[in-house]
C-alpha cells in the first residue's frame, strides 16, 4: 500500500487458500482487514492465528446474502474479491452453485460497492477464460472458447467489472490467476488441485493419479506472486479500471515433471516417495491441454513481477505439508 491510500479492506473469501494470505500481507503492511466468507470451502483453521488481532474481524456469512455482505462493505476503501466456488470439474458436476457462487455473487459485491460508494475492486479471474485457445503463451485479448461453467462464470465476471466501471465509475481491477499453490492449499476432496493431491499421496505411500498421460502443461504459481499482484493492483492509478491481467510466473511445467519435483523433494522426508509410481486416470473434462502465461501486461502496467518461481515457491510449500499433514 502506498501513501496510506486504502486502510480498510474487506477480503471476501478470506479463510480461503488465497484469501488468508492476502489477509496476512494486508495486515502486515498496516491495514484493517475484514474478511468474508461462508466456510464452504474456506476454513476457519487458515485465520485462526489471525483472529485474537484487534485489526481483523472474521465474518461468517455468504456474499449472496445482501443484508450481511452491505454491512461487511459499509465504510471500507476497497474490496479484495476471492470468493468463489472453483474447480472446473466441480463447475462440471453443479453448474448451478458455480454460476450462484462465483457470477451472482461477483454481482452482489458490485451493487453492496455501489451502494456504499466503495471504488476499488481487486478481483479474482482465471487462466480458464482462455479455454480452447491454442495460442501459447497466452495472451490478454485472445481468449478461446469456454470449456467449463467455471471459465464462463470467470469470463462474465470480466463482462460485469468492465460494465461497472463504465456505468457507475467503479474501479474494478481482475487478475487471472493462473494455477495458484502453496500453503493452505487443502489436499483433501474430489475437487483439489494438483500439487496438494500430488503430496498428500505420495506422504502416504499411495500411487498418485495422472489425468491422462500427464503432459499437460501448467504455469504453476507461488501464492506469494498471487498476494504480490493484489497489492500491485489495489495501489494501481484509477485508469487501470476495467482491466484484466495474467498472474503467473510465466513458466511452463508438464505434470509429470511437477511430480518429479515433488518426490526429490519429499524423498528427504518420505524415501519411498521417489520410487512410488503414478497411475493413469481418464482425461478430466474440461481441460485445458496447454497453459503458460504472457505476463507482459502486468509487468508493464502493475509494475508486477514474480517474487517466487516454480522451485523456489515448491521449497517453502513442501515442508509446511510434511508438517501439517505427513
Amino acid at each position: 500500500m502506498q501513501h496510506g491510500v486504502h486502510k480498510v479492506f474487506l477480503v471476501t473469501g478470506g479463510a480461503g487458500f488465497i484469501g488468508s494470505h492476502v489477509c496476512d500481507a494486508l495486515l502486515a503492511a498496516g491495514a484493517q482487514v475484514r474478511c468474508i466468507d461462508n466456510l464452504a470451502t474456506g476454513k476457519e483453521s487458515n485465520i485462526a492465528h489471525l483472529r485474537p488481532r484487534n485489526d481483523f474481524r472474521f465474518i461468517q456469512a455468504d456474499i449472496c446474502n445482501a443484508a450481511d455482505l452491505n454491512a461487511a462493505v459499509k465504510g471500507v476503501d476497497a474490496v479484495v474479491h476471492l470468493a468463489a466456488l472453483g474447480s472446473v470439474p466441480r463447475s462440471i458436476e453443479h453448474p448451478l452453485e458455480s454460476e450462484q457462487a462465483n457470477l451472482a455473487g461477483f454481482l452482489q459485491v458490485l451493487e453492496a460497492m455501489r451502494a456504499e460508494g466503495v471504488k476499488r475492486i481487486v478481483y479474482a479471474s482465471s487462466s480458464s477464460v482462455y479455454g480452447d485457445s491454442v495460442q501459447l503463451p497466452k495472451r490478454e485479448g485472445t481468449e478461446g472458447a469456454a470449456l467449463s461453467p467455471y471459465a464462463v462464470t470467470k469470463d462474465m465476471d470480466e463482462a460485469y467489472a468492465a460494465l461497472y466501471v463504465r456505468l457507475f465509475g467503479i474501479e474494478a481491477i481482475g487478475l487471472r490467476f493462473f494455477n495458484i499453490f502453496g500453503e493452505r492449499q487443502d489436499p483433501e476432496g474430489a475437487y483439489a488441485a494438483a500439487i496438494p493431491k500430488f503430496i498428500r499421496a505420495l506422504l502416504k505411500g499411495e500411487a498418485p493419479v495422472l489425468n491422462g498421460d500427464g503432459l499437460q502443461t501448467r504455469d504453476f504459481t507461488y501464492v506469494a506472486n498471487a498476494v504480490k499482484a493484489v497489492r500491485s493492483a489495489l495501489d494501481a492509478p484509477a485508469q487501470r479500471a476495467g482491466e484484466v491481467y495474467n498472474i503467473a510466473c510465466g513458466e511452463s511445467c508438464d505434470l509429470r515433471s511437477l511430480l518429479g519435483k515433488l518426490q526429490h523433494r519429499l524423498a528427504r522426508v518420505v524415501p519411498q516417495a521417489a520410487g512410488i509410481k503414478p497411475v493413469h486416470g481418464p482425461d478430466r473434462p474440461g481441460d485445458v491441454r496447454a497453459s503458460l502465461a504472457d505476463i507482459s501486461k502486468a509487468r508493464e502496467q502493475l509494475d508486477y513481477s514474480p517474487c517466487c518461481t516454480l522451485d523456489e515457491g515448491l521449497d517453502r510449500a513442501v515442508p509446511w505439508y510434511v508438517e501439517h499433514w505427513g
